[in-house]
């Protein structure tokens, strides 16, 4: 009767998981829709995209770093965190050069809608949100670990980094003459995989050693800081860099805060 019980409680557990990290991907929908509709001013963008940087700093140094070192000591943390970092600048270089060096802009700028635009660069648009995505939803999966509820913070930031994405995306495709069926089945498929990893990613350490989370955790926040220093940065101080670093430190200010309320 413990072990349904218990069998019970991790599938809530794991669909908890996999609904957070759909509503993070779901950002990526909701911005397709708006890139597609309505052009939005890029300083806009911008700063959605500096906050979610400040958002996403917190996240990994509070969030996932200082809690894969206190589950698994140094080696494991330092180790993965090296490891993410470089797995996703591998990934990262491979997308780039495919067409999807600016995936997380808005696409206003002509040059760059031109870019997203170019043949075959959509798919690699695609992969690159794939890229970005999975490790930000297996944070969210394993933030439900330790039975306190999922880390707002990481949703939050999360969703903010994905609008920007499906803003640049949508517009590139749109003036590359896709159907907008296209567009939102690629981004409604993106935004169900992101559900789908921080379920997998739940279900799968459910049962790990400490040291396993604790390297899972910090091969996530290698790749999301990597990604933030590639991609997000410096979109988000290309259009507002008189004020990013304010918007990013308000950014910060707020997943500080609700990580710590959280805990």
């Amino acid at each position: 009767m413990a072990r349904r019980h218990h069998g019970v409680h991790m599938s809530w557990m794991a669909l908890q998981a996999g609904f957070w990290g759909l509503v993070g991907g779901s950002a990526l929908l909701l911005g397709a829709m708006v890139g597609y509709l309505v052009a939005l001013p890029q300083r806009l963008i911008a700063a959605i995209m500096a906050v979610g940087a400040g958002v996403l700093i917190s996240a990994v140094a509070f969030d996932l770093m200082d809690e894969a070192y206190s589950k698994g000591g140094f080696d494991s943390a330092a180790l993965g965190f090296l490891a993410g970092a470089a797995a996703y600048t591998l990934a990262n270089i491979l997308v780039t050069r495919n067409g999807a060096k600016h995936r997380k802009r808005s696409g206003s700028n002509p040059d760059q809608s031109q870019q997203s635009a170019d043949a075959g660069s959509g798919m690699a648009i695609a992969i690159g949100a794939l890229l970005d995505g999975i490790p930000e939803s297996i944070v969210i999966g394993v933030s439900l670990l330790e039975g306190a509820g999922v880390s707002m913070a990481a949703v939050a930031a999360v969703f903010l980094s994905n609008v920007p994405e499906g803003l640049s995306s949508a517009a590139g495709m749109k003036k590359a003459g896709r159907k907008p069926a296209y567009i939102f089945l690629v981004w409604g498929g993106i935004a169900l995989a992101s559900g789908l990893a921080a379920l997998i990613g739940n279900v799968v350490l459910a049962d790990a050693g400490n040291e396993v989370i604790a390297a899972t955790m910090a091969v996530a926040a290698g790749a999301i800081l990597a990604m933030l220093v590639d991609t997000m940065i410096p979109e988000a101080t290309e259009e507002t860099h008189e004020f990013s670093g304010l918007i990013a430190v308000a950014g910060f200010l707020l997943a500080f805060v609700l990580s710590k309320m959280g805990g």
